[in-house]
C-alpha cells in the first residue's frame, strides 16, 4: 500500500493532481452568479415590476449603478455582454412616447454617461443601444420602459451564442457594478 487518502473499503483514491491539465472533450464555462436566477425560478419578481422595485433597495443588492432625478441605471440581470446596463425611468410607463420631456432628457444623459464610463473601464469598441417596446418587440419586461446599453468589442463574437445559445461573461455582476459605479461621475 502507498500513502494517500483511502475509501471506506480500503481502496486508495486516485490523486487528483494526476488529472491536472489532462484534456478531455468538454469545455467548461463557470458562471456561479447564474445560480441566483436558477434558484429564483423562471420569473423572478413575477408579482412586482422589477424596475419599480429595484430603487427601493440598496444599490449593490439590486445592481444599481447610478441614480438621477427621474431615471436610474442598473446592470441587466441577464446580460448579453459584461457591463450590459439598463436606463429606466422611476415612473412606471410602458413606452417612450409616454415619457415626459424631462425623463427623455435624463434617459439620454444617463445613456451618454454610461457609454463614457463603459468606454473608460472596459475599453469597449462600440455599443448597441435600444428600447424594445412591448412583448411583441422583444421586451422581457414590457410594462416598464428601459433602454439597453450593451458594450461591444471587436473580439466578443464567438460560436457560443450561435451553437450553444450560451454567452461567456468574464466578470461577475457584482464586480461589474462596483467597477462601473466607482467610475460614474458624481
Amino acid at each position: 500500500m502507498t500513502d494517500g487518502p483511502w475509501t471506506d473499503s480500503g481502496d486508495q483514491l486516485e490523486d487528483g493532481d494526476q488529472f491536472a491539465g489532462v484534456p478531455d472533450e468538454f469545455q467548461r464555462l463557470w458562471t456561479p452568479h447564474r445560480m441566483a436566477y436558477i434558484q429564483a425560478g423562471p420569473e423572478p419578481l413575477r408579482e412586482e415590476c422589477p424596475f419599480c422595485e429595484a430603487p427601493k433597495y440598496d444599490d449593490a443588492e439590486r445592481l444599481i449603478v447610478a441614480r438621477g432625478k427621474t431615471a436610474y441605471v442598473l446592470l441587466n440581470l441577464f446580460p448579453y455582454n459584461s457591463g450590459h446596463m439598463l436606463v429606466c425611468p422611476y415612473r412606471h410607463i410602458a413606452t417612450y412616447d409616454q415619457a415626459t420631456a424631462e425623463e427623455v432628457a435624463e434617459i439620454g444623459a444617463l445613456t451618454q454617461i454610461g457609454m463614457r464610463v463603459l468606454s473608460k473601464v472596459s475599453r469597449c469598441d462600440g455599443f448597441n443601444l435600444g428600447m424594445n417596446q412591448g412583448a411583441v418587440a422583444g421586451a422581457g419586461v414590457d410594462a416598464h420602459l428601459h433602454q439597453h446599453i450593451v458594450p461591444r468589442w471587436s473580439s466578443d463574437a464567438n460560436f457560443f451564442p450561435i451553437i450553444a445559445k450560451t454567452k461567456a461573461l468574464p466578470q461577475l455582476l457584482g464586480e461589474v457594478r462596483e467597477t462601473v459605479s466607482k467610475a460614474w461621475p458624481a
